[in-house]
């Protein structure tokens, strides 16, 4: 009998990437998460979304490192018995530089099982220190303390080559609660919590009475008579993969197309859990509504998006987004879909009229 494999875990996945050299970084991600994880087939799709951390050091021009920017800064200050404009004037007068990690996302993933959600994904980030800037601004006094903490004068463009110090290097982030995720487990716990969070509201609900117009003039209805599958809402994020699986696009993986932001933590008592879906090949125009065109022409456009994808029914999960294709298009598409005055695979007009009826959208 075969034993069953053996899920990343944060631990294992730390110990893999701190085995990785900088110089072949890149090409070693896979094969040492796939020699750490033996049975798993990876994959990794980078995504341009530049970020910095707020970890800085301080170095000469030989790139000899003095420290880190915080604490060295603050025994600076107090030499100068914390005198801005006496520290601003002695560092000035120095070659010191700052050094700034940027980094992109990186996503890995692995399927475990043949349906949508059955797969693995781990949230890296890919992480290069370069060297930033003076170690103050020379022209300007800082404003404060915190501007020589988090400074706004150092480079944020493009930098060359030699100011590379270190990296890339690979890093497991830290997205409240979604760097590791198996995405099964993770939608029934979608589920669960948002089950409980309304049976916790019942006793409320089932006195609650809200007002209804109706051709007698107003009355007083029972909220739960009003609204009577508020216990059975389903979530956006479950929806997603369902309406994936029972659509054209379920022939492909998730995966493939897109990378998920999952959070899961608790604020001021409540518990937030879910994802932000973000496209790994987004579509290079946005498809906005047209009114006064005609919805053949509109049906051209999504089946180019469709192809510019290489994903049959893609501008569908585009539009869940919301950002490159809007809601009203899959509107317009459910309306003519109704009249008949256009077609879809019968498994997609399926889900789009379900969608219309009850939209949601991330």
């Amino acid at each position: 009998m075969t034993s069953p494999l053996r899920l990343p875990d944060a631990t294992s996945i730390n110990a893999a990437l701190a085995g990785l050299e900088p110089a072949t970084a890149d090409a070693d991600l896979v094969p040492a998460l796939a020699h750490a994880f033996s049975g798993f087939h990876f994959s990794v799709a980078r995504i341009d979304d530049d970020y910095w951390r707020d970890i800085r050091s301080v170095i000469r021009p030989d790139r000899t490192r003095i420290g880190e920017l915080r604490p060295w800064m603050t025994g600076e200050l107090a030499k100068d018995d914390g005198d801005l404009d006496a520290l601003w004037r002695r560092l000035k007068e120095t070659d010191l530089q700052i050094t700034e990690w940027r980094g992109t996302s990186a996503f890995v993933f692995a399927p475990t099982g043949p349906a949508a959600a059955d797969y693995v994904q781990i949230a890296l980030g890919r992480e290069i220190e370069w060297r930033a800037g003076p170690i103050v601004n020379p022209d300007y006094r800082p404003f404060g303390e915190e501007e020589l903490f988090d400074p706004g004068w150092i480079r944020r463009d493009e930098f060359c080559e030699a100011d590379r110090l270190v990296g890339p290097v690979y890093r497991l982030l830290d997205r409240a609660g979604g760097a590791l995720v198996h995405l099964r487990s993770f939608l029934g716990r979608c589920g669960r919590v948002e089950r409980e969070r309304r049976e916790a509201k019942r006793p409320e609900l089932e006195r609650r009475m809200i007002q209804e117009i109706g051709p007698d003039g107003a009355h007083e209805i029972p909220f739960l008579e009003a609204v009577p599958d508020w216990f059975e809402h389903v979530p956006r994020e479950l929806r997603f993969f369902e309406d994936w699986e029972q659509s054209s696009a379920g022939a492909q993986r998730v995966f493939a197309h897109w990378a998920l932001d999952i959070r899961d933590y608790t604020h001021k008592g409540e518990r937030e859990v879910g994802f932000i879906p973000r496209p790994l090949r987004p579509p290079k125009d946005r498809l906005l509504p047209m009114p006064d065109k005609s919805v053949h022409i509109l049906m051209d456009r999504i089946e180019a998006i469709d192809r510019e994808l290489g994903l049959p029914f893609g501008w569908f999960f585009l539009m869940t987004h919301g950002h490159w294709v809007e809601a009203e298009i899959g509107q317009a598409v459910a309306a003519a879909l109704r009249e008949q005055r256009v077609r879809l695979p019968d498994r997609d007009a399926r889900v789009l009229l379900r969608w219309a009826d009850k939209p949601y959208g991330f």
